[in-house]
């Protein structure tokens, strides 16, 4: 029982990295010991199933459990907050960045994988900067859109160090997502769900292998395209003259400070 309790705080922990930019659920799931044991459950979902389920089942469930209880908080700060809370947002990108640069060199790097980083940021910029004025803000919410902020979400627990909520931030689906947990809106939870698996098992095996064949190449152009994204979400349309730059410069620095902070704790039980 006493295990059993330890893995759904466990979860409950890893949920939260789910939904926080910069802090990667992935990377969390290393912290607390069980990152490697997820990825050889979902690239070999047969081997050992019922003992993985069992295991994971309290983890799960502590997963769903830290992202309700985040939503309501996360919610509130951003119908109130918004620009401070993007701002932190900003700063947990910004204190997770030296750490993924290590780990996208640990194989090496070359004059062609800065090449990559540096194309994959600028078009990736260019790409969303003008697709902002096509999707005004947000796209339209339907069963398709909400596969793939799943998918993305998925994406954070198959590549390492990979935060894909700034991208929900761009797409604006971030809060109507927070909300959804909120409310337990099914007719968004449901695709959610059935997003993120079908990235989770179909994607396992192919990510592994390109990962093995290609990992700095892959991981820079990743790395181009986190900085890209990560610009487009800083607040544009807010009167920096005013006193609350102060708040939004003390919001930036609490993001770094803990995803620097959540960068160490997985260099260290990695």
């Amino acid at each position: 029982m006493k295990d059993w309790v330890l893995r759904f705080v466990k979860g409950a922990f890893i949920g939260t990295g789910f939904i926080l930019p910069g802090v990667s659920g992935g990377a969390l799931a290393a912290v607390f010991g069980i990152y490697e044991r997820i990825i050889s459950f979902i690239a070999h979902i047969t081997h050992d199933f019922k003992a993985n389920v069992l295991f994971f089942l309290p983890v799960g469930l502590g997963a769903l459990t830290g992202i309700f209880i985040l939503s309501f908080g996360v919610s509130f700060f951003l119908t109130n907050y918004e620009t401070q809370v993007l701002w932190f947002f900003v700063g947990c990108i910004l204190g997770i960045l030296p750490s993924l640069w290590r780990e996208v060199g640990k194989k090496g790097r070359s004059t062609r994988h800065f090449v990559i980083l540096v194309a994959s940021a600028v078009v990736g910029f260019v790409f969303l900067y003008t697709g902002e004025s096509f999707l005004k803000g947000q796209i339209p919410l339907n069963f398709g859109t909400w596969m793939l902020a799943g998918a993305l979400i998925a994406l954070g627990v198959l590549v390492p160090g990979l935060s894909p909520s700034n991208f929900l931030v761009y797409f604006g689906m971030y809060q109507p997502m927070v909300d959804a947990f909120k409310t337990l809106d099914v007719l968004a939870l449901l695709p959610l769900a059935l997003g993120g698996a079908i990235c989770l098992f179909g994607l396992s095996k192919a990510i592994d292998a390109l990962l093995a064949r290609a990992y700095a190449g892959l991981f820079h152009f990743i790395l181009g395209i986190v900085v890209a994204s990560t610009l487009m979400i800083i607040p544009r349309d807010f009167n920096y003259a005013s006193w609350t730059t102060l708040i939004c410069a003390a919001a930036c620095i609490a993001g770094i400070i803990l995803a620097y902070w959540m960068s160490k704790l997985e260099e260290r039980y990695k």
